[in-house]
Order: C-alpha cells, then sequence, then structure tokens
C-alpha cells in the first residue's frame, strides 16, 4: 500500500518564511507515501493534481460558467473579480490563478466589459506584492488589479445586525464577482455553516469587522458577521455570482459557479463532507506522532492528503458535530496531544509562536531558523539538517510515526509506521462515517442524507 514519497508543489519564496529548502522532506530515505484514494477508494478523483498542464481546470471553469447568468453586466459597467491570498497555497496556486484567468476572459468575451481584479489579503500587503508578480497576474490583467486587506479604508455596510465595515476598493465597482476555493482550514471556527461565506469577513472587511471572526463572540461570529454582509442591501445590488474552485484529498475536482450564491453552498458543504470528512476523522485515530512542517505558509495551513495541518492540531474534537460546544481551539487544552513535536524544514513565521509553547520545536538547520520568529528558535532545538532534527526528534519523543505537511494532495507523505496506523483503521473509520456521521452532519446542517 505504501510507496515512493510524492514529490511536493514547489515552494514561493517568501520573505515571510525562511529561504526555500536545499531538501524536502519527501527527499529523506526513511518517508513514503500513501494514496487517498488507498484509505477511502470513494474520495472524489481529481480532474487535475499536478504540472503545468492547467487544461483541466480551465475546461471546469468554462463549463461552471456557461450556466451563469451575465446579462446583468453592461460593457460600460466596472466590474471587480475579488480574489483571496490562501487559495494560492492550494497546489501550488496555479489552479487558483488559472480559475481567476478563465472568469476573466469569460466574463470579458460574453458581455464586452474590462474586468478589475482585487487581491485581497489577511493582513499585510506583502503577500500581494510577492504573489501577484509570481502569478503573473499583473500582465494577465493588464495592470487592472489593486491590492486591498483590513487595514485600508473602509466603507461602512448596514446590515441587520447593525454597521459594520467592508473595504472600500472591494465594492468601488457596479458589480462584485466572488471567487473563491473550498479548502476546509478553519472547520474549528465556521464549523462548515456558511464556509462559502467566509471571505465576506476574512477578506473584503475592515479589521474592526474582520477581528470578530475571531475574537469577539466565539465560532458563532464566523457565522453570523459574513452572513450579515452578504445579505446587505448593498452588497446583494452589486453581486453578479459566485465561482468555486473545488478539491478533494485526490487534488482539484472541478469549479463550481451560481448567480444564487445559497444554493452553490448548499452544493459544496456537502461535498466537503462527503470528500474530507473521512480524512479528517482518520486524522483524529492518530495517537501518537511527529509533524514536519515543510511548505510556503503559515504552520497551520499547511496541506498532506490535501487536508491542512490545523485538522491535526484540533483533533481529535469532531468540530463538524454540531452538538460539540465552543471551546478555546488556540488555547493549550485545545491542541491535540497526539502531536509529539514539530520539525520545521520550511514554514510562514507568522502564528507559530502559540504552536510553539505547546509543542517541543526542531528546526532542520541555521537557515530555516533565521526565518522563524525568535521566540520560536530561542525553545526549540537547532540541528544541522533536516534529517538530523527528524533523528533528534524521534529521540526526544519514542515514536516512528511522522507525517509530512508539505502541500501535497492525493497522497501523504509519511513514514511507514504511521502508514500502516492509518491503513488498519480506515476501513472502520469509513464505516463509521458513512453509517453515522455523515447523516448527522448533513442533517445538522439542514441537508438530506439520502439526497445525491
Amino acid at each position: 500500500m505504501l510507496a515512493a514519497a510524492v514529490r511536493p508543489p514547489e515552494i514561493m519564496p517568501s520573505i515571510l518564511g525562511p529561504e526555500t529548502p536545499r531538501q524536502r522532506a519527501a527527499d529523506l530515505p526513511g518517508i513514503r507515501s500513501l494514496e487517498v484514494a488507498r484509505l477511502f477508494p470513494d474520495v472524489p478523483r481529481a480532474a487535475y493534481l499536478q504540472g503545468d498542464d492547467l487544461t483541466p481546470v480551465r475546461l471546469a471553469a468554462e463549463r461552471a460558467l456557461a450556466g451563469v447568468d451575465m446579462s446583468m453586466i453592461r460593457p460600460e459597467d466596472s466590474v471587480n473579480l475579488l480574489c483571496s491570498e490562501h487559495g494560492f497555497s492550494i497546489l501550488g496556486g496555479q489552479p487558483y490563478a488559472e480559475m481567476l484567468r478563465t472568469i476573466k476572459d469569460t466574463v470579458e468575451t460574453r458581455t464586452g466589459c474590462l474586468v478589475r481584479l482585487r487581491f485581497c489579503v489577511g493582513g499585510g500587503m506583502t503577500e500581494a506584492r510577492e504573489m501577484i508578480p509570481y502569478f503573473e497576474l499583473d500582465s494577465y490583467f493588464d495592470g487592472r488589479i489593486k491590492a486591498t486587506g483590513p487595514f485600508d479604508r473602509g466603507l461602512p455596510i448596514a446590515t441587520e445586525i447593525g454597521t459594520l465595515y467592508g473595504l472600500a476598493r472591494v465594492y468601488d465597482a457596479d458589480w462584485i464577482i466572488h471567487a473563491h476555493y473550498d479548502d476546509p482550514r478553519e472547520i474549528y471556527f465556521h464549523r462548515l455553516i456558511d464556509r462559502t461565506l467566509k471571505s465576506f469577513t476574512m477578506s473584503y472587511a475592515r479589521f474592526e469587522t474582520r477581528s470578530v471572526y475571531h475574537m469577539n463572540f466565539g465560532s458563532r461570529s464566523s457565522n453570523i458577521v459574513p452572513r450579515a454582509i452578504f445579505e446587505s442591501p448593498l452588497v446583494r445590488e452589486k453581486f453578479a455570482f459566485t465561482c468555486f474552485l473545488v478539491t478533494s484529498p485526490a487534488g482539484v475536482t472541478g469549479v463550481e459557479a451560481d448567480n444564487d450564491h445559497h444554493r452553490l453552498n448548499r452544493r459544496l458543504t456537502r461535498n466537503t463532507l462527503q470528500g474530507y470528512g473521512k480524512l479528517m476523522r482518520l486524522f483524529a485515530e492518530i495517537d501518537e506522532c511527529l509533524v514536519v512542517l515543510d511548505a510556503g505558509r503559515w504552520p497551520w495551513y499547511l496541506h498532506a492528503g490535501g487536508l491542512t495541518s490545523g485538522n491535526l492540531f484540533e483533533a481529535p474534537t469532531d468540530y463538524l458535530d454540531l452538538r460539540v460546544g465552543p471551546l478555546d481551539p488556540h488555547g493549550p487544552k485545545g491542541l491535540n496531544p497526539a502531536v509529539k513535536a514539530l520539525v520545521v524544514n520550511h514554514s510562514w513565521r507568522e502564528a507559530f509562536a502559540g504552536l510553539a509553547m505547546v509543542y517541543p520545536v526542531f528546526i532542520a538547520d541555521r537557515r530555516v531558523a533565521l526565518g522563524l520568529p525568535h521566540r520560536v528558535v530561542n525553545n526549540a532545538t537547532l540541528a544541522e539538517n533536516l534529517d538530523q532534527a527528524l533523528e533528534l526528534a524521534r529521540q526526544k519523543t519514542g515514536t516512528e510515526k511522522v507525517m509530512v505537511f508539505d502541500g501535497s494532495y492525493g497522497a501523504i507523505n509519511l513514514s511507514p509506521a504511521l502508514g500502516e496506523y492509518l491503513a488498519a483503521r480506515a476501513p472502520e473509520v469509513g464505516r463509521r462515517v458513512d453509517e453515522e456521521l455523515l447523516p448527522m452532519w448533513l442533517k445538522q446542517r439542514g441537508l438530506d442524507p439520502s439526497a445525491e
């Protein structure tokens, strides 16, 4: 069942993290891979997994957009295509970029207008300054591109719960197109309730409004606030349609688009529960493991078999079960005790210090350490190379189970001990999800378990 380690996506150079590594975890002799389809044969198959040929993504986007009404857009109208930075972390970012390019081409061809791209970031502008040229978005959109973030000029939005504040640059057009992705990050916040509206708070809002998602009312804020913004008269008058990059643990499965956002949300909620639910519960079965961080995003958002590392850090709690009450997801008691240590080969430095307060950290070499927060480095074990860092972590913790979060979809790079452990438990996890958990998750969200 185990095979040679799969080659992970390339890491985009960034000043937000260390230099790109000379060696990846997949290069280590003790790392193998386990295909997600061997664990769960019913995981939706990928239309795109890797490589330079993005034709499957473009064709999927064209098919999805063919069913969208664009007649409201006139040639003289202004149109903002809204994208969010995290989409560029999925399989190296090119599938999301290709979906955006296809939306631009299709809308301009059908309506005669000129589409402008709004590149939305969650914090500072570094991501935009790096990603826009890296993916050549500035040239593709003929310079009609602007970055915006939570500290830019705000726009008051009257909602049913009071005045909230969007970003003026997001809404400075006659029409907006919501272009996003279904990556199951932060389920412990949004609980897969209106997940597709998340960016109306996290990408398209001022900091004062955005912060409510994380801080003011617990996890329910991430449902109430974006829904209120989306349903406001200002947003509804400008909303043209939604287009989503759709994934499973196997890779990119397609593209979905709709003028009726809530109808699309119901489809994607079902897709996520069916596609990712089994792997999430399998991660919750892990009794002990070392986590190798080896990709170019924040340590909570790195992929292994298409599932982000935060899903392991927050296990074994089933946050898909809405009977589970609010917990403090970032408190020490809320983090998974099965994770015994972190081995760092590459990761952005933001949102790292909290993890390092809970888990022992082993750093691959001095080049990696230079790109990490001092609070992490000062309390970590510094090795000469990645192989030594992993061996020191093994000696410290006594476990041979290793999982690598390196951006891979389709398969998980891991140690043989963990691969055999997961393979042995996958059949029972699959049965329990199919017969017990999936019907419950669907019913809790008002979806019919018997529907396809």
